[in-house]
């Protein structure tokens, strides 16, 4: 169906989300007509964030909001459906909207399978009442589905519309960009030159696909990486339990802005600990580029002041090769947590592949070169 049509019969004023290329025309459609207004549409760090901010909404003007997610989102958002949203407790209407990756016998890549098994009953078991919308469901089919759902939104309840892939059409065509001017895939190549042998845990979506590519350009091993396909946010973590674990090896986490944003306490954790032998890299495009480019607030916040914050002792933001080199020799060199942002343009490659390893097979590789260092 035609997205227009559908933020139509919806009838919210407000919108928050996190960014999901099911839901690109979406997505676009509210940039289009509402940009980033706070009024009327908010992106945000998670789907945990979205739903409480969106319980802020309603608190205020009684109205119900709609968020929108990918439907590995939805571990974000059991806490506060469950605890916050749920009619045994202050019984707050939300609509979600929650696009479909990884719907049984519709290929995608391994981080999304069991997700997509999951998706409805997951949305079932927290009481949310859910209407599936596929290619060919009609204008009056979802009409009608709203009209139920608001019999719910009565009762303080929450309903979703879970979204197939090719579901909804005719997005208006947003462009998005910045003023940077290193590209991601040349600035991971720079890292690989610099770490040698030492492994790197690496972040979601295309900086381990470039990473991956860069390997096998290079007829190099894909056992130094390990390419955290799904659980966005946490590679860094992930880095910090290989770290306490291998003390006398360099280990470097190459992460996104997205990515930290959505579980930034991990920073926290991250400076608190201060192990020495992590470099933990933040390539920051402003951008959930990986689902369509949709802007995060990366650009506007001071991540290096946010890193030595958390207690980082040493934390740099480069924009050119120049500096990016020297940093990453200096971090080398040096026996102390390092964080180095990297300010990156947006877009990739239009035939960017994926790994041809499987996940299984990537984990048991990296855990081989571990055990040899």
């Amino acid at each position: 169906m035609k997205v227009e049509k559908l933020v139509e019969l919806i009838g919210a004023d407000f919108y928050t989300g996190v960014p999901d290329s099911q839901l690109k025309a979406l997505c676009n459609y509210l940039i289009d007509k509402y940009g980033i207004d706070q009024k009327h549409h908010i992106i945000a760090a998670n789907e945990g964030n979205c739903t409480a901010l969106a319980a802020g909404y309603h608190l205020a003007t009684g109205k119900v909001p709609a968020v929108y997610m990918q439907n590995s989102g939805e571990g974000n958002i059991i806490n506060p459906v469950a605890s916050l949203l749920n009619d045994k407790v202050y019984a707050i209407p939300m609509l979600f909207i929650v696009g479909w990756r990884g719907e049984p016998g519709v290929h995608d890549e391994p981080q999304h399978i069991y997700q997509g098994e999951v998706t409805v009953k997951l949305l079932e078991d927290m009481d949310i009442e859910t209407f599936i919308i596929s290619k060919d469901t009609t204008d009056d089919e979802v009409a009608a589905a709203m009209e139920k759902f608001r019999g719910v939104f009565a009762k303080g309840k929450q309903a979703a519309f879970v979204v197939r892939k090719g579901a909804l059409t005719d997005a208006p065509k947003v462009e998005y960009k910045n003023g940077n001017k290193m590209i991601r895939e040349e600035i991971i190549q720079h890292i690989v030159k610099a770490t040698g042998e030492d492994p790197i845990v690496s972040t979601t979506g295309k900086p381990s696909r470039e990473l991956f590519e860069t390997r096998t350009a290079n007829g190099q091993s894909h056992k130094y990486d390990f390419l955290t396909v799904g659980s966005m946010g946490h590679s860094s973590s992930i880095a910090l339990g290989v770290a306490i674990n291998k003390p006398d090896q360099r280990i470097w986490c190459v992460d996104g802005d997205g990515a930290v944003l959505m579980h930034m306490g991990s920073m926290a954790v991250l400076g608190a600990n201060a192990p020495k032998n992590i470099v933990h890299i933040v390539i920051n495009n402003g951008a959930h580029e990986t689902v369509g480019g949709m802007p995060t607030v990366a650009a506007k916040i001071d991540l290096v002041a946010v890193a030595r914050g958390c207690g980082y002792p040493n934390a740099v933001c480069v924009d050119n090769f120049d500096d990016l080199d020297k940093e990453l020799e200096a971090a080398k060199n040096r026996n102390e947590l390092s964080f180095i942002e990297v300010k990156c343009s947006i877009g990739a490659r239009d035939d960017l592949g994926r790994p041809t390893t499987t996940a299984l097979e990537n984990k048991q590789n990296f855990m081989e070169h571990l055990r040899s260092l």
